[in-house]
């Protein structure tokens, strides 16, 4: 008595791989199981094939899966924002002096939207300025805006 693979045996399969990637975050085993569901609806479709056939649907299906995954859609989801890019996201940005800079103490800057998570910060600025003034971002360092007057 010869063992044969059926349509839901390849279908049981394909479901436990894309389970498995729940564990194993890879997200390559997931291929693999549609590759296995491919095989699945081969086989429920009617078409009765050899093993070997069924192993090559399957390792070409796969594969198949697997290079358009990496090569066509994950480079479509790469996150073109600025979030986490703290310098880049702040650059260019402009606000409103809401207190001078006086000896040993730093300005306030305020925006009206937040910056990088608040819309308050302190600021350097190498001309003078007063509360009311527009100043625009130059550089970042560390917790302090370097900004210059907008004229």
């Amino acid at each position: 008595m010869a063992f044969k693979l059926l349509y839901w045996h390849w279908l049981a399969f394909g479901m436990l791989l894309i389970l498995a990637e729940i564990f194993i975050p890879s997200f390559t085993i997931f291929w693999f199981g549609l590759g296995a569901m491919v095989v699945a609806l081969v086989l429920l479709i009617g078409e009765d094939l050899p093993l070997s056939w069924q192993l090559f649907i399957w390792a070409m299906a796969s594969c198949t899966f697997t290079v358009l995954w990496f090569r066509y859609l994950r480079p479509r989801m790469i996150d073109r924002t600025k979030a986490g890019l703290s310098r880049e996201a702040a650059l260019g940005e402009t606000g409103q002096v809401i207190r001078m800079p006086e000896e040993g103490n730093r300005g306030m800057v305020r925006f009206s939207t937040p910056l990088l998570g608040s819309d308050e910060w302190q600021f350097i600025c190498d001309v003078e300025v007063t509360v009311g003034d527009r100043v625009m971002v130059r550089e970042v360092s560390g917790n302090t805006l370097i900004v210059a007057k907008k004229s």
